[in-house]
Parts: C-alpha cells; structure tokens; sequence
C-alpha cells in the first residue's frame, strides 16, 4: 500500500525542461533551461477560480507557480512572449499529470460509457454538465431507448 508520503512525495519533484531556441527573442548562450514544479491541487483550484473571472490571469498564475527558476513576478509573467506562454503552459500541464498523449485520448475515446454519452449530447443536444449528472444506469437507459427508435 502507498503511504501518505508516497503520495505527497512527487509535489516536491522539480523538473528540467529545455525552451526551444526558436520561442526566445534574444540569443541565449548555453543551455535554454527552466525549472518547473508539478502544480498541487491548491494551486489547481486558486487558478480555477482565477479561470472564470480572467483566463489570461489563469496562465499567468500558472507559469508564475510553477517556475522555480528563474523565479518571475506576475508583472514579468505577463511580458513573456505568448508563444513562450504556450510552451510553458503545455509543459506545466505535462510535469503536473494534467494532459493526455494521443494514446491516451484514443484510448479515452474508444471507451464505450464516453461513446454512449457522446452519442447522447448529439442525439439529445445535452450539454456535457447535463451528461456529467448521468449515472450509468441512465445512460445505458438512454442508449437502449435510441437503439429501439424510442426518444425520452
């Protein structure tokens, strides 16, 4: 069994990542290297909230939590060039466990409960909040009933 220090252990883990030559405006003599920190939940939940009033703000407090080196104020943040914001962000969801490689989303998609839920939000134009609320056994209800010509 994993203990709670198992679990924490990886929120303390920095990770090297290379920024490609092309996304900096100025020449850079040596290694093209930032320090990055997986994001924990705390900060998942601060940049939601940060998300619905201002997705702009969001990637700034993103990038502004987890780089550790160099160390960047918000105000700094926000001069970053925007591909470089992509860059970073990208890597940031990737050393967090926040993104999908194409295996994973064809692996996802393939899934037959996400199929079914499809299959409804374009049968019922049900909004994927609405398909969310669905337990299983609604959704299998529903599937059943277009199987047999019926519409609820």
């Amino acid at each position: 069994m994993l203990t709670a220090a198992d679990l924490l252990a990886g929120s303390d883990n920095t990770h090297s990542v290379e920024v490609p030559e092309h996304l900096l405006t100025a020449a850079v003599e040596g290694a093209r290297i930032v320090e990055l920190r997986p994001l924990v939940l705390a900060d998942v939940a601060r940049l939601n909230k940060a998300a619905r009033q201002d997705g702009e703000l969001s990637s700034a407090l993103m990038i502004q939590q987890a780089l550790v080196d160099p160390k960047l104020t918000l105000d700094q943040v926000h001069g970053l060039p925007a591909g470089l914001v992509e860059f970073l962000v990208g890597e940031i969801n990737r050393v967090s466990g926040l993104s999908l490689d194409a295996d994973d989303i064809t692996q996802l998609i393939q899934e037959p409960l996400t199929r079914a839920v499809f299959v409804l939000s374009q049968e019922f134009g049900w909004s994927p909040d609405r398909c969310a609320e669905l337990t299983v056994g609604q959704v299998l209800l529903y599937i059943e009933m277009l199987g047999r010509g019926e519409r609820p």
